[in-house]
């Protein structure tokens, strides 16, 4: 199997994720996305999204140099039944294959291009595995937000698949799980429920905050129209952190740090980065 792109990179990227880290404290590794921070963090959503191919390490190096303090990614299950990283159930729209994910193998999908919306700029894309990416996310202080994308395709046993590879490379403090299936994030929380879940939605729910405590939740993943003031308020007073996706405009970015939001989730890391810098 052709050696993992992040494995190729190491050599080149090692001296940038040392010299990051060690300008990490302890107490940001510990913390849990923003809850209780005065700073609203940066989230890459599916890394650099709008500067490098999602879903890919390429997109999270990017992440890491321009300084986010955490990552966004999506989660489906291969035919083999390896956790992978990519966003649709299907591949056209991100790479140049074809068909649903969940009906290739692991060593299948590593062959297709994951660079389709970048082109040859980024030919060294690929699909990586979770266990890549967390193996890959422990040598740095990186935060990360895994979305369980199952609210179409059930994926049976995915939640103890994902668990067993937090555990295995000790990044539970590191973690939070999010998804718009709510069943999973139950199941998520039983399994392991030091583990911080988030629920995601894209209404205005009543009193969010309390129905995420009813679930064991801790924290809002709202659609940007929802993040409105009163709600960042409120699930403040409730000690609940807000991270609204996807938060892309100027005006936006500035609104939301402002306004005191936990974290934001953004396609451009850096550009969100300098507006916080400008604000400080």
């Amino acid at each position: 199997m052709t050696q993992p792109f992040h494995e190729q990179k190491n050599n080149q990227v090692s001296e940038q994720t040392n010299e990051q880290s060690s300008n990490k404290t302890n107490e940001q590794m510990n913390r849990q996305f923003g809850e209780g921070e005065q700073q609203t963090l940066i989230i890459a959503h599916r890394g650099s999204k709008g500067t490098h191919p999602e879903n890919t390490m390429v997109a999270f190096l990017e992440a890491l140099e321009v300084g986010a303090e955490g990552i966004e990614l999506d989660v489906h299950l291969s035919k083999d039944g390896i956790p992978v990283v990519i966003h649709d159930e299907t591949l056209e729209r991100t790479t140049n294959g074809k068909g649903w994910v969940k009906d290739y193998t692991v060593e299948e999908l590593k062959c297709f291009e994951a660079s389709a919306e970048f082109g040859a700029e980024h030919k060294e894309a690929t699909i990586p595995t979770l266990e890549e990416t967390l193996e890959w996310l422990a040598s740095t202080q990186l935060l990360l937000n895994i979305e369980l994308k199952n609210g179409l395709l059930p994926y049976p046993t995915m939640e103890e698949k994902i668990v067993e590879l937090v555990n295995k490379y000790s990044l539970e403090e590191r973690i939070i799980f999010s998804s718009f299936n709510h069943y999973s994030l139950v199941k998520l929380h039983q399994l392991q429920p030091e583990i911080e879940t988030a629920i995601l939605f894209m209404e205005g729910l009543y009193e969010p905050w309390n129905y995420a405590k009813s679930i064991g939740a801790k924290g809002l993943h709202c659609y940007l129209p929802v993040a409105q003031p009163l709600l960042l308020q409120r699930a403040r007073e409730e000690g609940t952190p807000v991270r609204p996706f996807t938060v892309n405009e100027e005006a936006h970015i500035r609104a939301l740090i402002q306004g005191g939001s936990s974290a934001i989730i953004t396609d451009f890391p850096e550009k969100a980065l300098q507006i916080r810098r400008s604000l400080a």
